[in-house]
């Protein structure tokens, strides 16, 4: 195994939520760790920060007093980068600007020893454009984690262009002693995550900008049908407006301006107003002291229900129909196209067509769409869609 020892100073540029998350990760895993930040003051109240939230895990049983005193001693602020000469590992967790991070590299590549890793923590720029112009690019690698980094597994650690192959091999074995889940990945626009991601929030900020529902409502959707934990704008409100929004632009003009990486102009707007999220008290949400959570849009129906039609294979939608019969609702089976007939209402799964549009083209009366969903066999929420022409009667 490659990884650091133990003993091996770390230190993190940068005292923000990210940047504490990692010197804690650091700390508990055994590091001695310098934290800095150009705030005055800064790094010490990070590390009282990172002290009391060890002091809750001593609260939880999941930590000893003893381990406690230990790591609060393995976790130093420093005044100036001029005192980083003694570390082996550098990761910065600035703000997401390519030009200041690059700045940043040049003053620790002119202060701390050439065998010193230079990691960055970027989560959309590229390693090899911060480590271009550097006397050795090839000490530059990105270790990405995600936020909070003392809970999440994943650490993207990402090669450029130059980077040494045996930076990758040390930071991958040092994530894996520290407890994480590290994986290889290339400087590609996102990595791997936030290339994934891009949709996942893109998708939903569309869906509010044109009108199909509101935030609570989408973000319980993602929950009950699609299986996360958390929707698109509890997660961008968590991360913060103002990171994920850098974000997007980054990945949208490193792909020269793909639609499918679009920029919402409703993110923009919060950014613009200040309202970044859970750290300012505004986002989508409102984290003030005793704010309502807004609910989702339900529909409740109270028609008795004791027939239902199915007609062909329903393929994914087949587990609603064992669930409406562990309910006590017979159901006639007949050849067809795929559809659920209950009541007035013809229910198919979207094929990507309005339900207007595919009602006309398809000869059905009283569609209502269901969207996909992660496990029908146990989602709590359906999303779905119909026609001004669907009759109330079949919605209820």
């Amino acid at each position: 195994m490659a990884a650091l020892d133990n003993d091996a100073l770390v230190a993190v540029i940068g005292a923000g939520a990210m940047g504490a998350g990692i010197a804690q990760v650091a700390a508990q895993a055994g590091h001695p760790v310098c934290l800095y930040d150009n705030r005055p003051g800064a790094a010490a109240q990070a590390i009282e920060g990172i002290d009391r939230q060890l002091g809750r895990l001593v609260e939880k049983g999941r930590l000893t007093p003893d381990n406690r005193s230990a790591i609060r001693a393995r976790l130093q602020p420093i005044d100036s980068l001029d005192d980083l000469a003694d570390a082996r590992l550098v990761i910065e967790a600035i703000v997401e600007s390519l030009p200041i991070k690059q700045e940043l590299l040049r003053q620790l590549e002119a202060r701390c020893a050439d065998d010193c890793i230079l990691a960055s923590n970027t989560s959309s720029l590229s390693i090899t454009s911060l480590a271009a112009g550097l006397r050795h690019p090839e000490r530059v690698i990105g270790m990405h984690f995600f936020n909070p980094a003392p809970l999440m597994a994943l650490v993207e650690v990402v090669s450029g262009l130059a980077t040494a192959p045996t930076l990758a091999t040390i930071l991958y074995d040092t994530a894996r002693n520290w407890g994480k889940q590290p994986v290889h990945t290339r400087s590609t626009p996102g990595f791997i995550v936030n290339r994934v991601a891009r949709p996942f929030y893109a998708e939903s900020l569309r869906l509010l900008q044109e009108g199909a529902a509101d935030c609570a409502t989408l973000d319980a959707l993602l929950r009950d049908a699609g299986g996360f934990r958390m929707g698109a704008f509890e997660l961008t409100d968590l991360i913060g407006h103002d990171v994920n929004y850098a974000v997007t632009c980054s990945v949208f003009e490193a792909f020269y301006g793909d639609f499918r990486f679009q920029p919402s102009l409703v993110q923009k707007e919060l950014v613009d107003a200040g309202r970044l999220g859970r750290k300012t008290g505004q986002g989508f949400y409102s984290y003030a002291e005793g704010a309502e959570r807004p609910q989702a849009a339900t529909i409740t129906s109270q028609a008795p229900v004791e027939r239902c039609t199915v007609e062909g294979d329903l393929g994914v939608l087949q587990p609603l129909v064992e669930r409406l019969r562990a309910k006590g609702i017979g159901v006639t089976e007949r050849a067809g196209s795929g559809l659920l007939r209950v009541g007035d209402a013809t229910l198919a799964l979207s094929d990507g067509r309005l339900a207007s549009q595919r009602a006309r083209e398809d000869g059905l009366r009283n569609l209502v769409l269901l969207d996909l969903a992660l496990d029908y066999a146990n989602a709590t929420r359906l999303a779905i869609s119909h026609g001004a022409e669907c009759s109330a009667e079949a919605l209820d």
